[in-house]
């Protein structure tokens, strides 16, 4: 009977988002031992089965650059895990791929938030694509959302604001609604003289569906120049922004306690000032013990620390790994 390799005290981190996926090797004492990048984790699209092969191959070169092919746990960080059902589904996925000893999946929300506080203890809001929210406290309850869109009570997200933004312009051009220069800077971004030129693109697909998000920097230039409508909105998205992170507050009972509150995602790590400060006037009136921060480390590194947490590695291998990402 051969003897079987032992398995080495390692995590295997993924922050798997929709564009692309980061991968790492990390020892229980903190030290790096490779990373990969592979595309996007979109299972919703192509399938578990098939979203799962393409993690395989930034999987499988990290393991090869570790000299390794499994280790003790697997800490997952993914894209389109909303639901605690669908974490367990994915979990029992990894599992079968036999990459580690055991396997955690989470949102990939939990990743921003682990990456921007010492200890697994706050909120974070995440508005890229779309928006989420989620909290933690160290005695491992957690506060979340759907985060499924209109279904699940939400707005805002770059698609969302960019539709937001389209539909304003629109009626500003054709009279239902009042004037915005919304309805000129919109379509000058793909050089269109008006609303209607930019409808004809979007709806034919001379414009690309994928390229609505250009909007949503254009939304922000417009709001900066003091246009009324566009300001509105943005003050709508620093109101739902503060909504769900006063909501999360709430549920952990942590809006008495002095507690960080990370802000990640594209939009709300651009540095939009008008954004930016209607955030914090609102949670220093509703959540005044809250501390603001912008994460901008790479959200696998709290995939990382999630891995270490369960490990129970010491605080000089968090700040080995955190240096690693933050140098």
């Amino acid at each position: 009977m051969g003897l079987t390799s032992p398995v080495p005290a390692a995590v295997l981190a993924i922050d798997a988002g929709n564009s692309k996926t980061d991968v790492a090797v990390v020892t229980a004492a903190g030290e790096v031992l490779a990373t990969a990048r592979g595309g996007g984790f979109r299972p919703p699209v192509v399938g578990v089965a098939a979203a799962l092969e393409a993690l395989a191959d930034p999987v499988g070169r990290a393991f090869a650059d570790a000299g390794v092919t499994s280790v003790a746990h697997v800490s997952a960080c993914l894209a389109n895990a909303d639901l605690p059902v669908e974490e367990e589904r994915l979990a029992a996925a990894l599992e079968a791929r036999g990459w580690g000893s055991s396997v955690e999946v989470r949102n990939d929300t939990f990743a921003i938030l682990r990456a921007g506080v010492a200890e697994p203890r706050g909120v974070a809001v995440v508005c890229g694509a779309g928006i989420n929210c989620v909290g933690m406290r160290p005695d491992g309850r957690t506060a979340r959302f759907p985060a499924l869109g209109r279904i699940s009570g939400d707005w805002g997200g770059g698609w969302g604001l960019a539709e937001e933004a389209l539909w304003h312009a629109a009626r500003a051009e054709d009279g239902r609604g009042g004037p915005t220069a919304l309805a000129r800077t919109l379509p000058g971004h793909f050089g269109l003289p008006t609303m209607y030129a930019l409808i004809e693109a979007l709806h034919l697909e001379h414009v690309d569906h994928d390229r609505r998000h250009e909007l949503t920097p254009v939304l922000f230039a417009t709001a900066a120049e003091g246009d009324p409508v566009a300001r509105a909105i943005v003050a709508r998205l620093a109101e739902e922004v503060t909504a769900m992170a006063t909501v999360a507050l709430t549920r952990l009972d942590l809006l008495g306690e002095e507690t960080p509150v990370l802000l990640g995602g594209s939009v709300l790590t651009a540095g939009h000032a008008l954004l930016d400060d209607g955030i914090r006037d609102l949670l220093t009136t509703r959540a005044p013990k809250a501390g603001v921060h912008v994460v901008t480390a790479s959200p696998v590194l709290g995939a990382v620390l999630l891995g270490l947490d369960r490990l129970g590695a010491d605080i000089r291998a968090q700040e080995q790994a955190r240096a690693y990402w933050e140098r």
